[in-house]
């Protein structure tokens, strides 16, 4: 599908002189001209200072960190160009007076008719999906799509042992032990049932049904901030026995909750094939100062990738997973199992998101797709700005790495236009069944 953009989008798109250089002219208007599906964002509420929903575990709520942040998130050239195509500023420091300025044209904006629309034609966007824990009533489909989160479902018992990890996870199982009180009281329960048959039925059953009659189009988890991604299969009689062991308190040892969670993981993702809805994980590289980097690589998934029984299932390995994208390459040669570009264009040039790209397009294209992970980075970097930021970063790399295999001699310009069009629409299309 293409479809010409907005004139802002097509002139805060443009390269630079050397990248126009170096990039197709052709494939850059062709690329610039397909409205794209965001595979993966925070979309914010209207009401941005009072929206707790954008994500299940809030980076923003840990303890307050003494690292700076990656250079590409901090104030730039490219910031400076967003606010001037989005809210016609001229900011030159980025100091604490431009900073509220901005955030005035933001409430400003958001106070708009159309907010939502308005932003993703600057960006050249059709449809966006939506990681919260509910949407909030301005959030339409088709334009925003739902993503909610799984995690809380892989915890019922005692996290005591989880929390005393180290401090960030201690603040982000309080996270997860409240999203499943959440999910509790929607399927009119106090409590967690007695049996590990109950909860299948009453609590995990019940929960993604309803999220599927509420619109959602996948579900995620980011499992990685809470233990490893080394899910494996797990007896269920085992399961059982450790669930009723500890279902009215007690601390399960980690091998115990271990083979519990195992177990739990694979009902939901074998319910979520059911109800069609795809399974998003967070690989590679996360927030904070104690993240598990080691724990978060996609190929620990590869049991559960490998399960016959989960076959039906689709898998999508969120951020590349980098820093070890090259593991992805082989990863998405499996029949379910795709990935996504989230937040690499955020953290990466262009010519280096495009050399990261470029053996996941010789091998399956047909299983990568174009995210942003945008949302609220902090002051003057919302998801209005990392929305604009993100897809025009991304539409540069695209255009250079498919330049490259075009003067290779890799693929023709045909073929080109072709992986683009699936890259940044039709392979989320596909995956996702929309029209």
């Amino acid at each position: 599908m293409t479809i010409q953009v907005s004139i802002v989008c097509v002139m805060f798109c443009a390269t630079s002189p050397a990248q126009a250089q170096e990039s197709d002219p052709e494939l850059v208007a062709y690329i610039n001209s397909i409205k794209a599906i965001d595979n993966h964002a925070h979309v914010t509420g209207l009401d941005l200072a009072h929206d707790r929903g954008f994500d299940q575990l809030r980076c923003d709520e840990l303890p307050a960190s003494t690292t700076l942040p990656p250079a590409n998130l901090r104030f730039n050239s490219e910031q400076r160009t967003a606010y001037k195509a989005l809210f016609g500023l001229d900011v030159k420091t980025g100091d604490d007076a431009e900073i509220k300025k901005i955030q005035d044209k933001e409430i400003a904006a958001r106070h708009g008719v159309g907010f939502y629309g308005w932003l993703m034609e600057q960006a050249g966007l059709e449809t966006v999906f939506a990681n919260r824990i509910a949407l909030t009533p301005e959030m339409q489909s088709p334009q925003i799509r739902w993503v909610p989160y799984e995690d809380a479902l892989l915890f019922p018992l005692d996290n005591s042992a989880g929390k005393a990890v180290n401090p960030d996870r201690r603040v982000f199982f309080g996270d997860a032990e409240g999203l499943l009180h959440t999910y509790l009281r929607d399927a009119g329960l106090t409590h967690i049932p007695p049996t590990l048959d109950a909860y299948e039925e009453k609590v995990v059953q019940t929960t993604l049904q309803k999220q599927k009659a509420a619109g959602a189009i996948a579900v995620k988890f980011e499992a990685a901030y809470l233990r490893r991604l080394d899910f494996a299969p797990a007896s269920p009689d085992e399961a059982a026995r450790v669930y009723a062991k500890y279902a009215a308190g007690g601390n399960p040892t980690p091998a115990e909750y271990k083979t519990l969670q195992d177990f739990i993981f694979k009902q939901i993702a074998l319910e979520a094939g059911r109800l069609g809805l795809a399974v998003h994980f967070h690989t590679g590289s996360g927030c904070g100062e104690f993240f598990d980097d080691s724990g978060a690589d996609a190929m620990l998934l590869s049991p559960a990738l490998n399960d016959p029984d989960l076959r039906k299932t689709n898998f999508v390995l969120l951020h590349g997973n980098q820093p070890r994208s090259p593991n992805v390459s082989v990863l998405i040669l499996k029949p379910n199992v795709y990935t996504d570009t989230s937040v690499l264009e955020l953290m990466y040039s262009p010519a280096e998101l495009a050399r990261l790209m470029r053996p996941w397009f010789e091998l399956m294209p047909e299983h990568v797709m174009f995210g942003t992970d945008a949302g609220p980075f902090g002051p003057g970097l919302d998801w209005e700005e990392t929305t604009l930021i993100g897809t025009q970063h991304f539409r540069r790399a695209l255009a250079l790495v498919l330049t490259g295999m075009v003067r290779d001699g890799t693929i023709t310009r045909e073929r080109a236009k072709q992986i683009a069009e699936l890259i940044l629409h039709g392979n989320a299309a596909q995956l996702y069944k929309i029209n």
